[in-house]
């Protein structure tokens, strides 16, 4: 029964739906973002372009070449200096491992609960676009309803005539439920042949 209940918890938790229209709609946002983001490339690709066609290409060359140089020898006094320092005691490499070790299982820790946090403010802001959007749509069907049914009150000297039920319409409505524990009947036998979960 444990399984069923977590089973039945995880299906009806709508967060995921949330997180679902919260990203689309995050999506949506940046994408309408683009357009602009295009323009301003345009404008600002024939100025770049020329800039890079007055530029001397032995200048380039001599400046990559010289921050090469200084990058290798920044790399050899560090190399020189880690291995100067370098410590043969085994047990201090031991402890400084296991404090690396605890430090990233700390970070890992960190990190998913920014990441829990992250999921559940973009699932808030799904919930908020689905409201948003169940909004708009009751709007459209109350303006739809308008447009069928423009003057909902009756009009004066008007008779309103109650709603007869017939008499062939009540049995017809008690059917359903004689069905109803047929279908119980199916799941407890269901149930009952299911071996049990270890």
């Amino acid at each position: 029964m444990a399984i069923t209940d977590d089973l039945r918890k995880t299906l009806s938790d709508p967060t995921p739906l949330y997180f679902a229209a919260g990203t689309a709609d995050l999506a949506l946002q940046q994408a309408k973002k683009v357009p602009g983001i295009v323009e301003q490339l345009r404008a600002e690709a024939p100025a770049r372009i020329d800039a890079v066609r007055g530029i001397d290409p032995n200048a380039v060359q001599e400046k990559a070449t010289a921050r090469a140089k200084e990058a290798q020898e920044t790399l050899q006094t560090k190399v020189t200096g880690l291995i100067g320092s370098l410590d043969t005691d085994l047990k201090r490499i031991g402890e400084t491992a296991q404090d690396l070790a605890l430090r990233s299982v700390g970070v890992a820790a960190e990190y998913a609960v920014k990441a829990r946090e992250a999921y559940e403010k973009v699932a808030e802001h799904g919930e908020q676009t689905v409201r948003t959007w169940r909004g708009e749509m009751a709007e459209e069907i109350e303006e739809l309803a308008i447009t069928v049914e423009p003057n909902p009150e009756p009009a004066e000297g008007s008779i309103q005539r109650p709603v007869v039920v017939e008499a062939e319409t009540a049995p017809a409505k008690k059917a359903p439920v004689k069905k109803a524990p047929a279908a119980r009947k199916a799941t407890a036998t269901a149930k009952k042949s299911t071996p049990p979960a270890k």
